[in-house]
C-alpha cells in the first residue's frame, strides 16, 4: 500500500542558520525525488489467456479483470509486489442483492465474528462468470448444475464455509471438489495460497483455465483423488471440502496443521448431511463438531469419475 509522508514545515531561524537550513533543504529536495521514483507498482499483468474450455453451455466472458497481480516468486524480497485479487464490475447489483441475502442468514443466526471480509469477497467474485451461459439465475441463493453430475454450492453456504475457516494472509488452503472454481476465487480474497483438488478432469482443466483467464492466477489446481489429499502441498492452515464424504479422510486429518480447521459435509450420498467443522490441537488432539443439516454432491472416487 501507499504510505502517505508526513512533511513538516521549518521554521525560520537567525541569519547565522541559514547555510545549515539551506544544507537541509537540498537533502528533503533529493529524497523527495528518491521516493517518487519509488511510488507505484508494476504495470498490471496481461490476464489474456485465449479460449477457454468451459462449462457445458458456457459462453464468452462476460466481465474481465480491472486489477490483478501475482506474489513475486522465488527469494522474498522488500520490493516483492503483494497479492491483490482482481476487480470485477459486471453485474455489481446483482451481487450486492446476493450478499443482502446472505446477511439475512447471518442476522437469523445471530452470526458477527467475520462476516464483513467475507461478505466483502462475495461482493467481489463474478460468480456468473463459474455457471453455464444458459444458467440465468447465477446469483440466486441456491445450488445450480454446472455438468458432469456436479454444482456450484448455495452462495450462503459458501460463505459460511469460508468463514469458518478464519483465513489469513499467510494461510495455506487446500480445496476438495474444485467443481467451476468459484470457492477458489473466493479463497484468493483471504490468502494466495490455494491448493485445490478436482477428481472430474474436464472440470479440473476448464477450472484452471477460468481461474486464469479472470486473474485468479495464484490458484494452484490440480486434477486428481481429493480424499488423499495434496501430501507434496501439506501441511495446510485449513481444509474445505466441498462434497460430501462417509467419514472423513484421515489423509486430509494428516495433512492439516495443528491449529488448523476443516469444514466437511459429512453423510450417505444424496441424503441429508452433517456440516462438520474440525480442529486439530496445537498437541494434535483433534475435535469435531456438527454444525447444521445440509446437502452436497458425494465425494466422487476414481472409479466413478469416468
Amino acid at each position: 500500500m501507499e504510505r502517505m509522508i508526513d512533511r513538516t514545515r521549518l521554521a525560520p531561524g537567525r541569519a547565522a542558520g541559514w547555510a545549515l537550513l539551506a544544507m537541509v533543504a537540498i537533502g528533503t529536495f533529493w529524497c523527495a525525488l528518491t521516493v517518487l521514483s519509488r511510488r507505484g507498482g508494476p504495470a498490471p499483468e496481461d490476464l489474456a489467456t485465449g479460449p477457454v474450455a468451459a462449462l457445458p453451455g458456457d459462453g464468452p466472458a462476460a466481465s474481465a479483470p480491472t486489477t490483478g497481480s501475482r506474489p513475486a516468486t522465488g527469494t522474498a524480497t522488500a520490493t516483492a509486489t503483494p497479492w491483490r485479487p482482481p476487480r470485477h464490475t459486471a453485474r455489481q447489483t446483482e451481487r450486492d442483492d446476493m450478499v443482502r441475502v446472505i446477511r439475512l442468514h447471518w442476522r437469523r443466526d445471530g452470526t458477527t465474528e467475520g462476516i464483513e471480509p467475507v461478505a466483502a469477497a462475495m461482493a467481489a467474485v463474478p460468480r456468473h462468470e463459474f455457471v453455464p451461459a444458459d444458467v440465468a439465475a447465477a446469483y440466486d441463493d441456491r445450488a445450480l448444475p454446472i455438468g458432469y453430475g456436479q454444482t456450484i454450492s448455495q452462495p450462503y453456504i459458501v460463505a459460511e464455509m469460508t468463514r469458518l475457516l478464519k483465513l489469513t494472509p499467510t494461510s495455506r488452503v487446500l480445496e476438495i471438489g474444485t467443481g467451476s472454481g468459484y470457492q477458489a476465487a473466493v479463497l484468493t480474497h483471504f490468502t494466495p495460497h490455494v491448493y485445490t483438488i478436482e477428481i472430474v478432469k474436464p472440470l479440473a482443466d476448464a477450472a484452471g483455465r477460468r481461474l486464469r483467464r479472470l486473474g485468479y492466477r495464484v490458484v494452484d489446481a490440480r486434477a486428481g483423488d481429493g480424499w488423499h489429499g495434496w501430501a507434496a502441498k501439506a501441511p495446510f492452515d485449513a481444509i474445505i471440502v466441498t462434497c460430501a464424504a462417509r467419514q472423513i479422510p484421515p489423509p486430509l486429518i494428516k495433512q492439516l496443521k495443528p491449529g488448523g480447521r476443516m469444514v466437511i459435509p459429512v453423510g450417505r450420498p444424496h441424503m441429508t448431511q452433517s456440516l462438520v467443522l474440525l480442529t486439530k490441537d496445537a498437541d494434535g488432539k483433534v475435535r469435531t463438531r456438527s454444525l447444521m443439516w445440509v446437502g452436497f454432491v458425494p465425494l466422487v472416487r476414481p472409479s466413478e469419475s469416468k
